[in-house]
């Protein structure tokens, strides 16, 4: 018995070992991005002027690995990654042909993956740049050399924000979010951030400011309470700047007074809420109701919306000095992702 002990007790150290240099590794290559990083720009030449219209569209298009058939483990289902190469090519096709059919002015991505094991590696961008054949901007939101878990694990992981457009572009930033967890499990999580883009109005001294982001998710609520501030104060500098502001993207929070979806499992994953007082003087929310933006991830889609469990957590924040001539939520029956598009068009007044 006690060599049975001596070798059980040495094999427990050796684990112990093992998982703290695996810990002590992780740590020493976690991604750690500035508050604030300069991004290469598009090489669009088309110009804005007051009186102008244009289209946006905010897509998370879920890294092309959760299409309808697809489930995943932290929303209660079983997988990590689809079961072949094929099904991410697919979906990547289907989701150029969205994109192309909307020929928006601008695209809002999010969950775009440069190097993954959950999408065989493919460089998602450059496939977006191919198909729409237009150029984008990039900004990394998680970057982790071996995410350990669950089992199989995620493994490695490249993945950002892009907004693609053919206009001209002036400058761009990757804008830090506060982070929602703490050591260890922040060294292979996400990097929140926002994706800054400004556009001169021609004839004058102000700017169009698009703000794409991704807030957090699979938190306690505190984060997203944090990075939602950030984004307001953002929204709020750039108003007293005079300029005109759009902020697009993945809330991962239902919106004030859109409760159209009914939630039927409160034991799964339940976003929090967005109310308008959270925004401050000069913005209101952008946001359709004609049919949801995002699936519960805890088996494949049904097909209807009272087997399935959907919500509205895409969407837009608006300056009041642009017009809001249409918003709505395109239907693409959560065909290639897990969430659906919304398409936004305005006017520079």
């Amino acid at each position: 018995m006690k060599k049975f002990g001596k070798i059980l007790g040495g094999i427990i150290l050796g684990i112990v070992l093992i998982l703290l240099v695996a810990v002590a590794i992780l740590t020493a290559l976690e991604y750690r991005p500035d508050q604030i990083e300069t991004l290469n720009t598009t090489s669009g030449k088309q110009s804005i002027s007051t009186g102008d219209s244009m289209t946006i569209l905010t897509y998370n298009t879920g890294y092309a690995g959760l299409s309808k058939d697809e489930d995943f483990f932290m929303d209660g289902g079983s997988k990590v990654q689809p079961d072949s190469k094929d099904v991410v090519e697919t979906n990547l096709a289907g989701i150029s042909d969205i994109l192309k059919s909307q020929n928006a002015d601008f695209y809002f991505l999010q969950e775009v993956d440069i190097d993954a094991k959950r999408s065989f590696h493919i460089n998602e961008r450059e496939y977006y740049e191919n198909a729409l054949d237009m150029s984008s901007i990039y900004a990394c939101n998680f970057k982790c050399d071996f995410v350990p878990y669950p089992i199989p694990p995620i493994g490695k992981v490249e993945a950002g924000l892009l907004t693609m457009t053919d206009y001209q572009v002036e400058s761009a930033k990757r804008i830090k979010l506060a982070e929602s967890f703490s050591w260890p499990i922040k060294t292979c999580n996400l990097k929140r951030c926002m994706l800054e883009t400004r556009i001169p109005i021609e004839g004058t001294d102000k700017e169009l400011v698009l703000i794409n982001f991704h807030l957090e998710a699979y938190d306690s609520g505190e984060g997203k309470k944090m990075q939602s501030q950030m984004l307001a104060d953002k929204l709020q500098e750039e108003y007293q700047a005079g300029n005109y502001v759009i902020a697009g993207g993945d809330f991962n929070q239902t919106f004030e007074g859109v409760d159209k979806y009914e939630i039927h499992d409160t034991d799964s994953w339940v976003p929090g809420t967005v109310y308008k007082e959270d925004l401050p003087d000069g913005f209101d929310f952008a946001v359709a109701d004609n049919a949801p933006t995002c699936r519960l991830l805890n088996g494949p889609y049904s097909g209807n919306y009272e087997d399935s469990q959907v919500y509205v957590i895409d969407g837009y924040i608006v300056s009041d000095n642009l017009q809001v001539d249409q918003v709505q939520v395109i239907d693409t029956d959560f065909e290639y992702t897990d969430h659906q598009p919304v398409s936004l068009r305005v006017t520079l007044q």
